[in-house]
């Protein structure tokens, strides 16, 4: 059956949590794992949204994410959080030290937010742009398994190693850019192998090193950076950020995130920076750059669209693909509302 099924943000939710506990995972883990997915399929972000929920399900059950894990936080400094996921999913340790994160770069200017073994986190904008909706600009990078060559190299070194970037401005949504470094994300290669499509040069090498654009090749394969060596050391700089100064398993080193029994044991770095500390007007002058950009010069301002579209599915709802829904709503032993 295809088609879409149509809920409320609410009822996704609702579904998302019901889903998480059925497999394993504890109310605080479950609610922290379905606000992300819910969060990424109303902004469009569907290859992170609901269809990856069912990543985290399936992980749940494996044990590659301990349900009942139950984050460790520490203070070495004034200024810097630390994580110890414990084998947890990425976004409860997170959830628990945001407020202290906020309070504390609005005290000291800055604050650094670092976790070690941890799942992966799927959409990485959405803990950068929470900080900007709290006034904060915020700078935010995670690692995983190695799927990405490196500069030079044609075997997976890196995981695709977003960066994600947010910062508030007047008047309107916030600026939010969010990106890997390799030239496209795992996902999409592994949706289009699903499907039996091809992807674009340039993408991917298959098993031997050779340039492919076959998906099922890429997905045995390895990724590439975006922009060649320059994307590469991107992804480097994301993997010292997240991983080194974490003390998380460098990618080379983490187990897969979608078989076997054991987490990934992956990182996650967020700076968080109080802008009103450095110049009180800077979200208005953001606001007047980005209009000037976006108006005069013809710039794609990133951010916008996420906006838009989160305030069209609260009020339209989630028009989830039914294979998705259907998924989530067996695992949640729940057919309808």
């Amino acid at each position: 059956m295809t088609g879409t099924v149509t809920i409320s943000m609410e009822e996704a939710l609702a579904l998302c949590e019901s889903a998480a506990m059925i497999a394993g995972a504890n109310a605080e883990v479950a609610n922290s794992l379905a606000r992300s997915a819910v969060a990424a399929e109303a902004e469009g972000q569907v290859s992170v949204g609901l269809a990856h929920f069912i990543d985290y399900l399936e992980a749940l059950e494996a044990g590659r994410i301990d349900g009942q894990a139950v984050p460790e936080i520490a203070r070495p400094a004034g200024a810097i959080i630390l994580s110890d996921a414990k084998g947890g999913a990425a976004h409860p340790g997170f959830d628990r030290a945001f407020d202290d994160v906020v309070d504390t770069a609005q005290k000291f200017g800055v604050a650094i937010f670092s976790q070690k073994n941890a799942y992966t986190c799927g959409a990485l904008g959405y803990f950068a742009g929470r900080l900007a909706g709290r006034g904060l600009a915020a700078l935010a990078a995670t690692n995983g398994p190695a799927l990405v060559a490196g500069a030079g190299g044609t075997k997976p070194v890196y995981c695709t190693n977003p960066l994600a970037f947010a910062a508030p401005a007047a008047g309107g949504p916030p600026l939010l850019i969010d990106q890997s470094s390799s030239a496209t994300a795992f996902v999409n290669i592994r949706k289009a192998a699903h499907a039996g499509q091809s992807i674009p040069e340039g993408w991917a090498l298959d098993a031997a090193g050779n340039p492919t654009t076959d998906a099922r090749a890429a997905v045995k394969g390895t990724l590439l950076a975006f922009g060649g060596s320059r994307g590469a050391n991107i992804a480097l700089i994301v993997e010292i950020l997240s991983a080194g100064l974490s003390g998380a398993n460098w990618s080379l080193d983490a187990p897969a995130f979608m078989t076997g029994s054991q987490s990934p044991g992956t990182g996650l770095f967020v700076l968080a920076i109080e802008p009103k500390l450095l110049d009180p007007d800077f979200e208005t002058r953001l606001r007047s750059q980005m209009d000037r950009l976006a108006g005069d010069y013809g710039v794609h301002i990133p951010g916008k669209g996420k906006v838009a579209m989160r305030q069209k599915s609260r009020e339209r709802g989630l028009a989830i693909p039914r294979p998705a829904y259907d998924e989530i709503a067996r695992r949640a032993d729940r057919n309808s509302f």
